[in-house]
């Protein structure tokens, strides 16, 4: 999402006005793919996606009409069998879309963008709020705009008339994180999150591999599959994961780790294990997690530190992995794991509050 955001500045910069479509659900459950964004210039070209398919096809097209009208406007879907299943909808295919109209012209939306990209990068939580009044002519929502993002110790940059007890609501309760509206007598409001969700990188493509997955989704992070089997690293086992399929866990693949990324090491076997932690404790995850019992880490410690790992290398891993909860099975396996995942991804957050 920085990459994204860092994209839309250098557009702004150079002095182009553009659209950017955002998929929010007002209500009920948020569609998976809430939060998704795309940036459609004034030429057709796009930047991200909002899932493809006919929402796309027909969010390009009222970008255009926003481009011409100047007015930001959002507009309701309801998708149905195929269309919703491409954008990764749930609880049916409805929601709705913001179409935003973006002047490279006021300076205030380059700083507002400029501050997101700052939350990310020193991982603080934010909220990026949009507001579009009530259009009386014609029941639509359009300009009056504004936009502003809150961060967590109240600093507000941007441009955002608003009463201080709605604005405290509009960054807070069960909502506060996951893309979300309010309303306020004829007033709209777009809160979406701006945090650090991280990343999942999970090595090895086994049962317990493919129930982490699943939550981790859930919670929020991005999750990168790696294995060398391709019979067990796919789409169909892992739906909602990048996969990457490899020829050996002897030479992993340029891999974009950083302080943001959790790495979980559940291959088929010690030696792979083995092999992976030795390249993990490379890096600077903010997390690396071997499967596996105190006797099986012990011995694979024994050795690592044999060829020179210190002990301040070996604590950073999380090993036996998962937070005890007595799990037996796969799924309870990965309970315990993700669990782990969320709390230091919480206890990260909280030190840069």
């Amino acid at each position: 999402m920085k990459r994204f955001y860092q994209g839309l500045i250098r557009l702004l910069a150079a002095g182009e006005n553009i659209v950017v479509a955002t998929i929010f659900n007002s209500s009920g459950s948020a569609p998976r793919s809430a939060g998704a964004k795309m940036i459609i210039q004034a030429d057709g070209s796009i930047t991200g996606t909002v899932g493809g398919g006919r929402l796309e096809a027909e969010t390009i097209e009222l970008a255009h009409k926003v481009h011409k009208s100047k007015q930001s406007l959002l507009q309701k879907f309801d998708l149905t069998g195929t269309d919703a299943a491409g954008v990764g909808m749930i609880c049916g295919g409805a929601g709705e879309i913001l179409v935003d109209y973006i002047d490279a012209a006021d300076e205030s939306n380059r700083q507002v963008y400029e501050a997101i990209i700052t939350a990310i990068k020193q991982g603080k939580k934010a909220w990026l709020i949009t507001e579009l009044a009530h259009d009386q002519v014609g029941g639509q929502l359009c300009q009056l705009r504004q936009q502003c993002l809150v961060q967590y110790d109240g600093t507000i940059t941007g441009r955002f008339k608003c009463e201080p007890e709605f604005m405290l609501k509009l960054s807070s309760g069960p909502a506060k994180i996951s893309i979300h509206a309010d309303a306020k007598e004829d007033r709209r409001f777009i809160v979406e999150p701006i945090r650090s969700a991280g990343v999942v990188y999970l090595f090895g493509a086994g049962h317990v591999s493919q129930q982490i997955a699943r939550l981790t989704d859930m919670a929020g992070f991005k999750t990168i599959v790696i294995d060398d089997r391709p019979a067990f690293a796919n789409k169909e086992r892992f739906p909602l994961a990048e996969i990457i399929v490899i020829d050996n866990f002897a030479h992993l693949p340029e891999l974009a780790i950083n302080s943001n990324s959790y790495l979980v090491i559940v291959t088929r076997g010690h030696l792979h294990d083995k092999i992976v932690l030795e390249q993990a404790l490379q890096t600077e995850a903010a997390y690396i997690g071997m499967i596996g019992s105190k006797k099986k880490r012990d011995l694979l410690f024994s050795v690592l530190q044999a060829k020179g790992y210190s002990s301040a290398d070996l604590i950073r891993v999380y090993s036996p992995i998962g937070i005890n909860i007595e799990a037996e099975t796969p799924e309870e396996i990965a309970v315990s794991i993700v669990a782990e995942l969320i709390k230091v991804r919480a206890e990260r957050e909280n030190v840069h509050k």
